[in-house]
């Protein structure tokens, strides 16, 4: 797995040998950036189930200002710290090894705002359209926030209250990303 666009790019990433991660593929992640737009102009990301790190590196790399990446498991936060060190700006990331609702409680208490959001929890269906609803609710969303939702091709997520949906891609045999903007 690599950095794909930007000026990070072509840098190899590591990744957690482990089943409890689900990497999101070079393929899949090159084509989310083409729909999302190449490259961006500044904002804050929140990758709320981190993993490698590696959406929210890839969304710097392409003109985000930083990220703020997000993962329970201590490994994956080790992993994250690595790779996020390749970029040689580690300034730009803040990494949080916590349960996602202890981020958003968090995030809101030092009324922090996002502008584009990366969902992509084990339990996709019952985690996804809680966090979307609970962000809103906490004030983490800019105007016009993007949030992207990574399941598998068996989830639906049916209509979430305070967001419509824009993009709904199917990436691959089993990978369908979502895209949402916030009303």
């Amino acid at each position: 797995m690599r950095i794909i666009s930007g000026k990070y790019a072509k840098r190899n990433l590591y990744t957690l040998k482990s089943n409890r991660t689900r990497p999101t593929s070079d393929k899949v992640k090159e084509s989310l950036f083409n729909s999302l737009g190449q490259f961006f102009n500044g904002g804050n990301v929140l990758d709320l189930y981190a993993g490698s790190g590696a959406l929210g590196i890839e969304a710097v790399s392409r003109g985000y200002d930083r990220a703020s990446l997000v993962d329970i498991n201590h490994a994956a936060c080790a992993i994250i710290k690595k790779n996020v060190v390749l970029t040689k700006e580690e300034q730009r990331f803040a990494i949080y090894n916590m349960r996602s609702s202890a981020a958003l409680k968090l995030f809101s208490e030092k009324q922090e705002k996002f502008d584009l959001i990366f969902l992509d929890p084990p339990y996709a269906k019952e985690k996804i359209a809680k966090d979307m609803i609970r962000m809103n609710k906490l004030g983490l969303l800019n105007e016009q926030a993007i949030i992207v939702a990574e399941t598998d091709d068996h989830t639906e997520l049916g209509k979430i209250m305070g967001f419509s949906m824009i993009k709904d891609h199917h990436l691959g045999k089993k990978t369908i990303v979502r895209i949402y903007r916030k009303d």
